[in-house]
């Protein structure tokens, strides 16, 4: 899925204990953040999740709001020209990391996370984002015709994928230490689903496996840690995955959203958006199949190590 707000979800209240875990002033955990989220994004994101708390407005609706940011940077960046449009087309799309924090944060302070949730919000930020690199492909085209659609679907597509690897290796990180649930996991629980819902509910599982060689092995230690109670067994195995996992979380920062948002602002100050289109299609490639190996590499040390305290 595109980066959504439940990557850097909360601990759940549930979760086995923790030796102390370094968590944000929003309660996130630290070592998940970098300076952007940390400082600015989270921040506002739970200020606005705050004031919404009392209000009938709901996580999905803060959903759409965000999908309405990127749609309306799209505009910006599309009818506008100079360095007004960029800047304005920019601003509009960091909002959308804003409202993409809130609605995650809303839903947890309101007690209303669900793996439908986070698959609506998924949703939003496709279609949002669609919409974006459609109206970056028309600008393109004036200049360099019919290849700048190949460059948007070579962009497009590569942004799915590397996004869904970024997002995957954090939410299974949260999983394992601290107990947070996510639609891997979850869609154990609830069963198939139908319609819309289960076909992106299917799409991501099946994605997420590809894109995390040997997570669902940890999965299942983590599991068999749990139903054991054997708080020393679970311990260590946190222990491990904690040391084994930092080096996989540096490879998949430039992966992140914020990224490609301040890459795709200073693409359109510098007057065309094949920069961005090609930062995505070949630069970040390299860095997801780099990450991807580092994953595989790492969750193979997770389980070697775990056989010594079985």
């Amino acid at each position: 899925m595109v980066e959504s707000a439940h990557d850097t979800a909360s601990p759940d209240q549930t979760a086995p204990n923790q030796t102390g875990p370094k968590l944000t002033a929003e309660g996130r955990p630290r070592e998940l953040e970098d300076w952007l989220n940390r400082k600015f994004y989270h921040p506002l994101s739970m200020r606005i999740a705050k004031a919404l708390v009392p209000t009938p407005v709901t996580p999905n609706m803060v959903s759409v709001a965000g999908g309405l940011m990127i749609v309306l940077a799209a505009a910006a960046y599309g009818l506008g020209s100079g360095w007004a449009a960029a800047l304005t087309g920019l601003g509009l799309h960091m909002a959308w990391h804003v409202f993409d924090g809130a609605d995650g944060d809303l839903a947890r302070l309101t007690k209303r996370s669900s793996a439908h949730g986070e698959v609506i919000d998924g949703i939003c930020d496709y279609v949002g984002h669609i919409i974006l690199y459609l109206t970056l492909a028309y600008m393109l085209a004036d200049h360099i015709g019919w290849a700048a659609w190949g460059w948007a679907v070579a962009a497009g597509a590569g942004r799915i994928v590397q996004a869904a690897h970024y997002e995957v290796q954090r939410r299974q990180y949260q999983h394992w230490m601290y107990g947070t649930k996510w639609l891997r996991v979850s869609a154990k629980d609830t069963g198939k689903q139908e319609g819309i819902i289960g076909f992106f509910e299917s799409y991501y599982v099946n994605l997420a496996k590809l894109l995390a060689p040997g997570g669902r092995e940890v999965d299942e230690l983590v599991e068999v840690s749990i139903e054991t109670g054997d708080a020393t067994h679970s311990e260590a195995l946190r222990t491990i995955i904690a040391k084994e996992v930092n080096p996989v979380l540096r490879s998949t920062y430039l992966l992140s959203a914020n990224y490609r948002t301040i890459a795709l602002g200073g693409a359109m100050l510098a007057g065309s958006p094949l920069y961005f289109f090609m930062f995505e299609a070949i630069g970040l490639t390299f860095v997801l199949i780099g990450s991807i190996i580092v994953s595989g590499r790492t969750t193979r040390r997770i389980r070697h190590q775990a056989k010594s305290f079985r």
